[in-house]
């Protein structure tokens, strides 16, 4: 008789099939964060001075500010609210370079100083989270690409200036005696907006025409000197969340202009990774379809099978899996013993009938036996087991 095993078969998978298993996806991982690093560098890179009168980067704006000192307009640069307002005067155009990053207390009093000044405003690139203030009369539409316009009205700025590198928002007008210049597929992507004696707003969709990579060419130069250089003085304003006005703001005021600082392309990116992360774990995941039998890659001793088979059931909590695997096996092996037919082993209705004539005198309730409900719990499973081979058992000495 041999010895019964004594190890445990461990079913946990080893550090290195770990590794096997889910080294594709951290490399797939390793690539998507190292892209996002770069990018976010360069993207970080690009982006430091945009539209600082000071910064000689291709998306800066000297060039322009040189050619604004040039013809006699002083500029001021502002990167707060109180310094903008503190420097707006009748005589100042006011020049707003992200005005979506401003809180609503912000654009409150940015409004109250636009409204009591005859000055202009010039708001850049102005959506849906500054419009409903800052002018009130007009909604943005869906962005489109910057490309070369024609002016398509009768601002006189815009006449002069001829085609110009525009594009970004475009705006629904709904206020009277609005210009409404260089449009894209029917919406313009430059508005001015008349107010009170000389004041009066202008909304640029786009901030190409003030890069300095763009300013010489087309009429970009002309159009952007027109509209900076109508006053003698100009202040430079350039929103940031670090202004004091904005950390004194609401929470949900400095969330919302946090958000506005990720790129909409970003954003799609993001859901797009999501989805081919999904994708991908139903690429992966194990499919679900009949079971198959296979031949085992190597010969193990019967009692290692049982072994681990058994773990596998208890694991799943399979009672009713196992109890039908002793059944169906035991069927098996006596029918032969009964003169039953294989085909019928797991009818009751020959089976049965040809148990009784061998055990005539078996008190065992055989039905419930080999053809009963799956175990309540484990104990009652083991006695089904035991109470099986005690059957098969009598069958062969009978």
């Amino acid at each position: 008789m041999s010895r019964p095993a004594t190890g445990t078969t461990s079913t946990a998978l080893s550090t290195r099939q770990l590794w096997t298993r889910t080294r594709g996806a951290v490399l797939v991982l390793a690539l998507i964060l190292i892209g996002g690093v770069v990018l976010a560098t360069m993207r970080s890179s690009d982006s430091q001075g945009a539209l600082d009168p000071r910064s000689a980067a291709p998306h800066g704006s000297r060039a322009v500010a040189e050619l604004l000192k040039a013809r006699g307009v002083t500029i001021t640069l502002a990167t707060t609210l109180d310094e903008a307002t503190a420097a707006t005067d009748t005589a100042t155009t006011l020049l707003v370079t992200t005005p979506d990053l401003l809180t609503a207390t912000q654009q409150s009093t940015l409004r109250q100083t636009i409204t009591s000044s005859a000055g202009r405003t010039v708001l850049v690139g102005a959506g849906d989270p500054s419009l409903p203030v800052l002018a009130p009369n007009v909604t943005a539409a869906t962005s489109t690409a910057v490309e070369n316009r024609a002016p398509s009205c009768t601002l006189e700025a815009a006449t002069r200036a001829g085609s110009v590198d525009l594009g970004g928002e475009r705006y629904y007008v709904t206020g009277p005696d609005a210009d409404a210049c260089y449009p894209a597929d029917g919406l313009p992507s430059l508005v001015r907006i008349p107010g009170p004696d000389a004041t009066d707003t202008v909304l640029l969709g786009s901030p190409a025409i003030l890069h300095n990579d763009r300013l010489d060419q087309q009429g970009n130069a002309s159009l952007a000197l027109q509209l900076l250089g109508s006053r003698p003085h100009l202040v430079w304003y350039l929103p940031s969340l670090t202004d004091a006005t904005a950390a004194d703001a609401p929470d949900d005021d400095t969330t919302g202009n946090f958000l506005a600082l990720i790129p909409s392309g970003w954003l799609w990116g993001t859901l797009q990774l999501a989805v081919a992360a999904l994708l991908a774990a139903i690429w992966r995941a194990r499919r679900l379809g009949p079971l198959v039998t296979e031949s085992l890659p190597v010969a193990i001793r019967a009692s290692e099978a049982t072994e681990g088979r058994a773990r596998l059931y208890r694991k799943a909590n399979a009672r009713d899996r196992a109890a039908t695997v002793l059944r169906t096996a035991t069927r098996t092996r006596i029918a032969p013993l009964l003169g039953v037919p294989l085909q019928d082993a797991h009818s009751s209705e020959r089976l049965l009938p040809a148990l009784s004539a061998r055990l005539p005198e078996t008190t065992a309730d055989t039905r419930t036996l080999l053809f009963g409900p799956a175990p309540a719990d484990d104990a009652t499973l083991i006695r089904l087991a035991d109470q099986l081979d005690a059957l098969e058992r009598e069958v062969r000495t009978s």
